[in-house]
């Protein structure tokens, strides 16, 4: 019984970190989302049952042991040093994105200029920090949740809002898949906190999109990017046109 805790356990964190839901691995696995938490709640989950959810996460039943004995929850944040060392290499970050989105070996050396060893040597890093576990044939396990965060002011935020925010606007949003909405009003401190739920849903979404589409290959994907953003906030321009009563 210790043993079928354990799996459950292992199971239940994996599907965490992968954002899979229990209605999503329901839907994937062609059974009602009752079942499936009948299941982890009885913890009677048979070996064809197992395979199949193994299947879902893209991992090996050994990959499964493995993880039942290591007993750690995903990363919700990564620490300074870890940060540091993505932010001083961008060939590292940009591994770290490939093998976090689930791109194999053969997808990455086709899109890259890296070679087999120097796409190896980049993985193996990222498994020397704690990031990823990096598994026979170049394979990797994030050590992350799927939604993990950067640190508040941390080395990549403050990277993000130093170099790539500028760069991010920099061009037009006339694409078929941008969008750009500019908003803004005056609200009550009530309807800002129903903004602030709102924003969490839409990065939850996010978040779950990703994890049904992770098994698709990288050509039938397209790397996204969403910044969601607010604040009390008002231009500069007009700070010199306020009574000084109310600057």
């Amino acid at each position: 019984m210790a043993l079928a805790t354990e799996l459950i356990g292992a199971l239940k964190r994996l599907l965490k970190a992968n954002g899979v839901t229990y209605a999503e691995l329901a839907r994937r696995l062609s059974i009602s989302e009752a079942t499936v938490k009948r299941m982890f709640s009885r913890q009677a989950v048979s070996l064809q049952r197992l395979d199949s959810i193994c299947r879902v996460l893209d991992i090996g039943l050994s990959e499964l042991s493995a993880e039942a004995q290591r007993k750690r929850d995903p990363l919700a944040e990564l620490d300074i040093q870890q940060e540091q060392a993505l932010v001083a290499d961008p060939n590292l970050l940009l591994a770290l994105y490939l093998a976090l989105n689930r791109w194999q070996q053969a997808e990455v050396l086709e899109r890259y200029r890296w070679t087999a060893v120097e796409w190896t040597l980049l993985l193996a890093r990222l498994d020397r920090l704690g990031i990823i576990e990096l598994l026979p044939g170049n394979r990797t396990r994030p050590l992350t949740a799927r939604n993990f965060r950067w640190r508040q002011e941390g080395p990549m935020q403050q990277y993000f809002q130093r170099q790539l925010l500028p760069e991010y606007f920099r061009s037009a949003f006339a694409g078929p898949l941008d969008r750009l909405l500019l908003l803004s009003g005056m609200l009550a401190p009530s309807s800002a906190t129903l903004i602030d739920q709102r924003l969490l849903e839409v990065a939850e979404e996010f978040d779950r999109l990703m994890a049904q589409d992770a098994s698709l290959p990288a050509k039938s994907r397209v790397g996204v990017s969403l910044v969601l953003a607010k604040r009390p906030w008002s231009l500069r321009m007009f700070a010199n046109l306020r009574n000084s009563a109310n600057t």
